[in-house]
């Protein structure tokens, strides 16, 4: 390897997707988390370029083993991910992207609404540790032994080849699970994108620098400001529609006869809560983008 694919003595060692939907909702989290690095084409390693901090890209199915084992310290994964390579890491921080649901999917033609009446049966999946975990209590009580065979991809057109009587899939919109002619079973696990670390790290003031920045990403992207002017006589209705998050700002005008009020709001609720203000008589009401907090 050469000395531009390789991490600086002392650096912190990050592990992040290197490519597809996971990565591109990392890469902005890390660009809003002021996580800056250049990638050189072809390479899988980047450096920061205030923290001594290294970027290393890796399939995502292998970032858990690779935190788990200290060859990195850190890193993003889904929960399937740590559940499944059997690593003992830190849980540091849900990122509240990527989740959907590991099920058992038979098809729908077979009518099964009991997940046992599967066991002793063949069963395809990309998660064979988490699927024999889940079998394993069923087959002991039956007595039988569920076959379980790893695929790498295309695990839902299994059933439709013969392959499988069930499978052991990630389930997000059901679009594929339905197009394949299947339906949940029952649910496995719900998963979702998280912050891992090693437990022996020796960089933890890394790890909880990225901890506070990320959250303040997720805060931020569920909130917006709010700005009104409302008069002193109905302030005190309108602080009941914006109560803030700890309390509002409030801000006498020069008139004396009104109140500025700015107050954070959750982004979901901002427009009704703009109509709700308009309808009692506030004026001037505003909303801003929150790109980054410290809560």
């Amino acid at each position: 390897m050469s000395s531009a694919n390789t991490s600086p003595p002392g650096n912190c060692k990050f592990a992040i997707p290197k490519k597809g939907r996971l990565y591109e909702k990392v890469a902005a989290m890390l660009k809003g988390s002021g996580i800056e690095y250049h990638r050189e084409p072809r390479l899988d390693v980047a450096l920061c370029k205030d923290l001594p901090i290294t970027l290393i890209f890796l399939p995502a199915s292998d970032i858990a083993q690779y935190v788990g084992e200290g060859n990195v310290d850190i890193g993003i994964t889904g929960w399937d991910v740590v559940q499944e390579s059997l690593v003992d890491v830190d849980r540091v921080l849900d990122l509240g992207f990527g989740k959907c649901k590991l099920c058992v999917q038979a098809p729908v033609a077979n009518n099964i609404t009991d997940v046992s009446t599967l066991a002793g049966g063949r069963i395809v999946t990309s998660f064979p540790e988490l699927t024999k975990k889940f079998f394993g209590p069923i087959d002991a009580e039956k007595g039988v032994e569920t076959k379980v065979k790893f695929v790498g991809g295309s695990v839902e057109a299994a059933c439709g080849l013969g392959l499988a009587d069930a499978v052991v899939d990630l389930v997000e919109t059901g679009t594929t699970m339905r197009a394949a002619g299947l339906e949940v079973v029952t649910e496995i696990l719900a998963t979702e994108a998280i912050l891992i670390a090693n437990k022996k790290s020796e960089h933890r003031d890394i790890v909880d620098l990225l901890k506070r920045r990320l959250e303040g990403i997720i805060a931020a992207n569920k909130y917006v400001m709010i700005s009104y002017n409302i008069s002193n006589e109905l302030l005190h209705d309108a602080l009941k529609i914006t109560p803030g998050k700890k309390s509002p700002n409030i801000t006498a005008l020069d008139d004396g006869k009104f109140k500025a009020v700015s107050a954070l709001v959750a982004k979901k609720e901002s427009n009704n809560k703009m109509d709700e203000l308009h309808d009692m008589g506030a004026t001037d009401i505003l909303t801003f983008e929150v790109t980054n907090t410290r809560m």
